[in-house]
């Protein structure tokens, strides 16, 4: 009796394992979902590349000047799952996705699969990406490969356990990984800059991915009830701010203040960007003035945030 039990239970494991390994499977993108090879303008990628903050990721670390655009990985990501370190994404055929299709490309940044089918994690944040029209990734696609090929390959992330399970997150993606749908939907009367602001936002700029807290102790997907209403520093010191048009948040400044902080740095009350944002504000300032009033109008009509909003 104990021998078929056994046996019982190794069947129903192999089941088990077989399921949430067939469930885990990378997940590519459909052929239509992806624009033709070649197709996309360097020239737009240019801001699609500012947009989505690569060289604040990519680039070496305290680089200035053209030196930002060698993007052989930069500073370490540490975090309470370990440390990440961000990939050689230069043209280099060897270290780099030189050898890449705008294929592989579209999927690593919009399903996190890389061309060998290896799920790559969500510190890579695919989870806003995934909302990028497919044009936009050809054109962002079209000005990585102008940029210098690199040599270098960066080192291996060093994950305590189980996150160091690269398959497990094939599961995590079925949970939170999105359909690419808008998170808020923007008031009935919001302006033309407001949605385009939310495509930026939402999309390649993916503000959210710090500026909201997550489920699960920080390992799971964005908490959207919550929607850019601050959270914990990932990187484990202290918190990243709502901006969110409330009181505890960034209600009292202007969608000018905004845009103007967003081109220079300096606050209404005249203080200067800090921390992570510097990079991230350095970045922004490279888009059209018109992109940075976006981002200004869609902050203003989302839904307020923090301690001191009704519920």
């Amino acid at each position: 009796m104990l021998k078929k039990l056994l046996i019982a239970l190794m069947v129903l494991a192999l089941v088990v394992a077989g399921g949430l390994f067939f469930l885990a499977r990378p997940d590519r993108l459909d052929p239509d979902e992806i624009a033709a090879e070649g197709s996309g303008d360097a020239t737009r990628g240019e801001r699609l590349f500012w947009a989505g903050g690569c060289v604040s990721c990519h680039a070496p670390s305290k680089s200035k000047g053209e030196e930002r655009l060698k993007l052989v990985g930069g500073d370490p990501l540490t975090t309470r799952f370990g440390t990440f370190h961000a990939p050689n994404i230069s043209p280099d055929r060897e270290d780099g996705i030189g050898g890449w299709s705008l294929a592989d490309f579209a999927n690593a940044l919009q399903r996190g699969v890389d061309p060998e089918g290896r799920h790559l994690y969500p510190a890579f944040p695919y989870t806003s990406y995934v909302r990028m029209k497919k044009e936009d990734v050809a054109d962002l696609w079209a000005f990585l490969k102008t940029l210098p090929a690199e040599k270098g390959a960066a080192p291996a992330n060093d994950l305590d356990f189980p996150f160091n399970i690269r398959p497990a997150v094939g599961l995590w993606k079925l949970v939170f990984l999105g359909d690419g749908e808008p998170v808020i939907t923007l008031p009935s009367d919001a302006s033309d800059p407001a949605h385009a602001g939310q495509y930026l936002v939402e999309g390649p700029g993916h503000c959210g991915e710090c500026h909201t807290p997550r489920s699960f102790w920080g390992a799971g997907g964005l908490e959207t009830a919550s929607w850019l209403a601050g959270a914990p520093n990932p990187e484990g010191r202290g918190n990243v701010p709502n901006v969110t048009p409330s009181e505890s948040g960034i209600g009292s400044w202007s969608a000018e203040d905004i845009a103007y902080y967003l081109e220079s740095g300096f606050t209404p009350d005249f203080d200067s960007v800090g921390g992570a944002m510097v990079e991230v504000q350095e970045n922004i300032a490279r888009l059209p003035a018109s992109d940075r009033e976006a981002i200004a109008a869609y902050l203003k009509a989302i839904p307020p945030q923090g301690g001191d909003v009704a519920q």
